[in-house]
């Protein structure tokens, strides 16, 4: 009887156990069927669809006539599904011949055990066309999209390119990436338990959205002109590099920007342009070089100005009241100070002269003196107030700074040196911006190349603006505008002269550090018309090899530069100077 009784009790624990089991279980069964259907409904839909991206077109990059300087051609991807591979050999085999590839680094990619193994990017779409028409089981072509730049080296260093992902990687791409980069696709195929794709069952699709179109100020005929002006003279004397700007100074708009030697857009990890004697080493020197040839020597690189930066010590002085143009100077061919002797470029000297013949000589004792008067404090408020202290926000990275003595370190021999442009350090593109608001009426503008955001109808979606500041009076600017066209009319800049256009400009010839090693720079900034100016150029010419004189070779490259373009501009002749003796 007891037995019994213990059977009994123990079968309705066993009993009520497995109730209470079950309950639970029809409890949670009930939770993840109301609650947590949807989440699982998703891991279910993962499991059995693959996701595939479809690339977005990059938008276009125009000039500002509508000249497309960067588009797009269309590529293919070619991927492999391991689950759905037939014939592993023949894949293998096929695809190292027509990728030409190596068959050890194909095999790699097909044997590996994944969902989607991408085998080659970027191939030409007959060569993908071909590999589709061999139907190969398990091997997919995809189309895709690929930089393609119509002009090749044309602005290399402006535009910039994009890398294997089609991101921006330099210049004006990764600048305006967000407004370039479009939005990519997907595409849902349904699988079964093995990963291989059903048919008959429709694939979702979401479309891609194109970026938008990038127009620039950048004139893709002067920026022709210029590089051409530009190849020509780093020919003939053999210079190691000439940059080469065109801007509007009225606005800042840039209608040229080159940099010789340019590269080739469309293979940017080329080193032929850079006529190495030898391969580099390792890839670590490959790099260098390759980042060497991308540099954009207008807002990349610092160089002492010479006398292109007497245009400054002028504005400042007349602006600070302690210069007149009648004033009388002397030049022995020297200036002592303190205990330097500092030399002018004319050994002998220029004797007696006046401050406009000063600066139609580019006499470096006059800059000295009336530097000296300016004085110290007062010279670096004028060089900050004219801007030169910051970048000038053109929209490109990597813009360089100024390379300038503390104030607290300037004594009188700094002073002097500084007064004709040596001894600290701006961007081509620092100067170009800084001359123009000596000559525009004061107004120091930004440097800029992005102008509009346009939608694939050709509609403005976003229009940019710039800042702009007075910074010199309206008077000063128009004394500047003549003593310049004087100098090119009258002075060292008479090679820049053209008959019938008013051109003012300034020559320069620095001495590149270490002195010792004996390398110029030589440079010419003009601007046209005179009184009204609509265009300015600067040209700097680095180590150039015999004569390398600015007066001598740069100023006869903006002259080139100007017989091309102002006509194309429609800036008629006038056969009038500003400056009368």
């Amino acid at each position: 009887m007891r037995n019994k009784t213990y059977n009994r009790r123990k079968i309705l624990i066993i009993f009520l156990c497995a109730m209470f089991m079950l309950v639970g279980l029809i409890a949670r069964l009930a939770y993840l069927m109301i609650f947590e259907a949807e989440y699982y409904q998703e891991r279910a839909e993962q499991l059995h669809e693959r996701e595939r991206s479809i690339k977005a077109a990059r938008g276009e990059i125009v000039d500002r006539n509508g000249v497309v300087l960067a588009t797009n051609k269309t590529v293919c991807t070619i991927s492999v599904i391991h689950s759905q591979l037939e014939d592993t050999e023949k894949v293998i085999q096929i695809l190292s011949t027509e990728l030409q590839m190596d068959e050890a680094e194909v095999r790699k990619k097909v044997e590996k055990v994944s969902s989607r193994e991408q085998v080659k990017s970027n191939v030409a779409k007959e060569v993908g066309d071909r590999i589709r028409e061999y139907e190969l089981a398990g091997v997919k072509v995809d189309e895709d999209y690929k930089r393609y730049y119509p002009f090749n080296e044309l602005a290399s260093k402006v535009l910039g390119f994009t890398g294997g992902d089609n991101q921006g990687i330099i210049g004006l791409e990764v600048k305006y990436e967000e407004y370039l980069k479009g939005q990519n696709g997907t595409i849902l195929t349904t699988t079964d338990a093995r990963g291989i794709e059903l048919q008959g069952i429709a694939e979702e699709r979401l479309e891609p959205i194109a970026g938008n179109t990038l127009q620039l100020s950048l004139d893709y005929n002067i920026q022709k002109y210029a590089q051409q002006a530009a190849e020509k003279v780093m020919q003939e004397k053999e210079a190691d590099k000439v940059s080469l700007l065109v801007m509007n100074p009225q606005n800042g708009e840039v209608l040229a920007m080159v940099n010789v030697p340019e590269f080739n857009l469309n293979e940017p990890f080329s080193l032929e342009t850079m006529k190495l004697e030898q391969a580099p080493a390792d890839d670590e020197e490959k790099q260098n070089l390759l980042n060497q040839m991308w540099r954009n020597a207008c807002i990349n690189d610092t160089y002492e100005p010479g006398s292109t930066f007497k245009t400054f010590t002028t504005a400042a002085c007349l602006e600070a009241g302690v210069l007149n143009l009648k004033d009388g100077f002397y030049c022995p061919g020297y200036r002592m100070v303190e205990d330097r002797r500092i030399r002018c470029h004319k050994v002998g000297g220029h004797g007696s002269e006046t401050f406009v013949q000063g600066i139609q000589n580019s006499c470096n004792p006059v800059f000295i003196d009336i530097g000296l008067r300016l004085g110290v404090e007062r010279f670096y408020d004028y060089f900050k107030k004219f801007g030169l202290m910051d970048k000038t926000g053109i929209d490109l990275p990597g813009e360089a700074g100024t390379i300038m003595h503390k104030q607290a370190n300037v004594k009188s021999v700094e002073l002097a040196t500084m007064s004709f442009g040596q001894s600290f350090q701006i961007t081509p593109i620092q100067l170009a911006t800084s001359v123009s608001s000596y000559v525009n009426g004061g107004k120091r503008v930004t440097p800029h190349l992005g102008m509009k955001i346009l939608n694939k109808e050709g509609e403005i979606v976003k229009e940019f603006s710039y800042k702009e500041e007075q910074v010199l009076s309206k008077g000063t600017s128009a004394t500047m505008q003549q003593l310049l066209e004087s100098v090119v009319s009258e002075g060292t800049g008479k090679n820049a002269f053209i008959e019938g256009y008013e051109i003012g400009g300034k020559t320069a010839t620095s001495q590149t550090l270490p002195r010792s090693a004996n390398k110029y720079i030589s440079s010419f900034v003009g601007f046209a018309p005179a009184d009204n100016p609509q265009v300015l150029a600067l040209v700097v010419i680095h180590n150039p090899k015999g004569i390398y004189y600015g007066g001598t070779i740069a100023a006869p490259v903006i002259r080139t530069v100007f017989e091309n373009i102002l006509p194309y501009l429609g800036i008629e002749k006038t056969g009038e100077s500003l400056y009368t003796n």
